[in-house]
């Protein structure tokens, strides 16, 4: 648990933390048990955390609500119980109306060959429900739905076999990634409708809907070759995306190819629906984009920390279509930043922006290994909402090098 309260004596510091039981969980993305779909029901409260392991098949049930300063574990959900149904490698967690909880998974269990599904938690006591649909994917990833216009649609990363032991371009090449973005019909739990894009397109990962609940339309960032898509509701009434935004590879000399892909990893849009944000994970940078018209969006801010192509380090930039000189070195209170932005987390005002450095530890250990070495971090960026524009928090600095037990790679955050 950080403190974020600049009011506060002990803002900007690790003021608990909470240890579980087990190694090599790989916990990647959280969620609550209850959220806006559920606040017709004054019963509902986010009084649970849900935490999956991606690399063990393990659900965590975190109680935030005793003690909202020091979470205590709850449940735990057993590898065995996952596999049960069918399934492991568990993502990204919705709440959903009905109470319950539902869980993307992106594999068929201990093989951990590509199978995109979701499994459904009892909201009461969080023991597997069975899955939700019986529409197999060939990937899984994260997911998004729009109760609205009857739809949820999913992304694709690929074969938790290829990915956990690191990027090797043969695994792009030979199909072991995704290129999809799965359509289901939400009342019917179908999947209808399956939208390819591309090689281009491959690594389909973070995917947002709007957040006004009758928009027909959305972005999903393509991760490896970073290309921002808005997918929308055609006339017709099927589904469709287009590509709006396009980072261009830096090519480079002293790196393990000739030209450098951004790889866009996280995404996320202000509440008013102004503002998009995503991260360029190999690059360094963080943008933000003027989405009020979604089919042109306009660039009106960005930053750079850490990164593969700083100033003075072992790759040089050759030619790039954006940047005149690399991007120097940047420091936080006297440290040297490793690794690059990755994980981005909104207040509800839209003012800060909280960011973390580490993406998925066998990744991290091949792009960036000093960070490994050194931890990971986090910062603050203060966000000008009305013009636009981004500007690093000077006076706050997570260094999870610093934990005790550390240094650890602290990845997404939840406020």
């Amino acid at each position: 648990t950080v403190d974020v309260d600049p009011e506060s004596p002990t803002y900007s510091t690790v003021i608990s933390r909470l240890h579980f039981p087990y190694i090599g969980d790989e916990i990647h993305h959280t969620g609550w048990n209850a959220c806006s779909s559920c606040y017709d029901d004054s019963s509902r409260s986010r009084s649970r955390l849900i935490v999956p392991g991606l690399g063990s098949d393990r659900v965590y049930i975190v109680d935030v609500k005793t003690d909202p300063l020091n979470p205590k574990l709850d449940k735990v959900i057993e590898p065995w119980e996952m596999h049960a149904y069918g399934v492991g490698t568990p993502h990204t967690t919705h709440c959903l109306a009905d109470g319950n909880v539902m869980i993307s998974t992106l594999s068929d269990g201990p093989e951990k060959n590509g199978k995109g599904n979701f499994i459904l938690l009892d909201g009461q006591t969080f023991k597997p429900k069975g899955t939700w649909t019986a529409d197999d994917a060939p990937y899984g990833y994260d997911f998004w739905y729009q109760p609205y216009h009857n739809v949820m649609i999913s992304t694709e990363w690929g074969h938790p076999r290829c990915f956990f032991k690191g990027l090797d371009l043969a695994d792009v090449e030979n199909g072991s990634y995704g290129t999809h973005l799965n359509v289901y019909d939400w009342k019917e739990r179908k999947l209808i409708q399956k939208i390819d894009l591309g090689m281009e397109g491959v690594m389909p990962l973070e995917i947002r809907f709007l957040h006004d609940p009758k928009a027909t339309e959305g972005f999903v960032g393509s991760a490896l070759f970073a290309k921002m898509f808005r997918f929308f509701k055609t006339e017709k009434g099927d589904w469709a995306a287009e590509k709006v935004i396009d980072i261009p590879n830096k090519e480079v000399e002293g790196w393990i190819l000739p030209e450098m892909p951004g790889v866009m990893t996280d995404i996320i849009i202000s509440m008013d629906d102004k503002y998009l944000y995503f991260s360029n994970w190999l690059h360094g940078d963080i943008r933000q984009y003027d989405i009020t018209d979604t089919r042109n969006p306009v660039m009106t801010g960005q930053i750079f920390f850490g990164g593969s192509v700083q100033d003075g380090g072992p790759v040089t930039v050759t030619k790039d279509k954006e940047l005149s000189i690399q991007p120097g070195v940047r420091y936080a209170k006297g440290k040297r930043i490793e690794g690059a932005p990755q994980m981005l987390q909104l207040s509800l005002d839209g003012k800060r922006l909280y960011v973390t450095t580490s993406l998925f530890s066998p990744w991290d250990k091949q792009f960036y290994p000093e960070m490994c070495n050194k931890g990971s971090m986090m910062f603050i960026i203060n966000v000008d909402t009305k013009n636009g524009g981004m500007q690093l928090e000077n006076d706050f600095l997570v260094d999870f090098g610093a934990e005790p037990d550390g240094p650890v790679l602290a990845h997404e955050i939840q406020s």
